[in-house]
């Protein structure tokens, strides 16, 4: 008598196991689409922030070769002379001719990124731009790339990447200053002493 008391109670009913998976399943569908959107955010991020450090790098080496770099958006494979593309899936940097007759080399050559097409994230912005040697923005019709480089207006106003994909839960933007300062920033925040992550 005394087994058969402990026997039943050791386990699970079938009622109350299928009941159990019925409460997971439910849990773990309305957890599916936030974990899609992290996802999505996580990849416009990780896009943002190899965009901002491509930036950076072509900035830093027109101050350590004290040549004029340029930072190419393009739609083809990251080359030298790749041409540029206003919106492109991809990016390089390079240093550009001292001269309008310069022939580009492999040295030229600095960096370059195809992490935004191979994750499905859109990059919004200008073809190129183009750092001096102190690392300023700087306009420049002599690229050899057929387009022009277009620095911003004033110092306040920034030249604009927007970093996004379908099901994110934000747009991640990268902002370069005519001054050099190049930061990241979230576009549903306002910058404030509160948001300092803010556009």
């Amino acid at each position: 008598m005394l087994i058969a008391r402990a026997f039943r109670q050791a386990g699970f009913s079938l009622v109350e196991l299928m009941i159990t998976l019925a409460v997971f399943a439910l849990l773990m569908m309305a957890a599916v689409p936030s974990f899609q959107a992290w996802v999505a955010g996580a990849r416009v991020r990780s896009v943002a922030e190899s965009l901002q450090n491509s930036l950076r790098m072509s900035q830093t080496e027109a101050v350590r070769r004290s040549r004029q770099t340029s930072f190419v958006l393009t739609n083809s494979q990251p080359e030298v002379e790749a041409a540029p593309a206003e919106n492109g899936r991809n990016w390089y940097a390079r240093v550009l001719p001292q001269t309008a007759g310069e022939a580009a080399s492999e040295s030229d050559y600095i960096v370059g990124e195809t992490f935004a097409s191979q994750s499905s994230v859109t990059v919004t912005g200008p073809a190129l731009l183009c750092f001096n040697s102190m690392g300023r923005l700087v306009s420049n019709a002599a690229t050899g790339l057929g387009q022009e480089c277009v620095a911003p207006a004033s110092a306040i106003e920034p030249m604009v990447y927007a970093i996004s994909t379908p099901g994110a839960d934000r747009e991640l933007r990268v902002q370069a200053y005519l001054g050099g300062k190049i930061r990241m920033c979230d576009a549903a925040k306002k910058l404030s002493d509160g948001n300092p992550d803010g556009c």
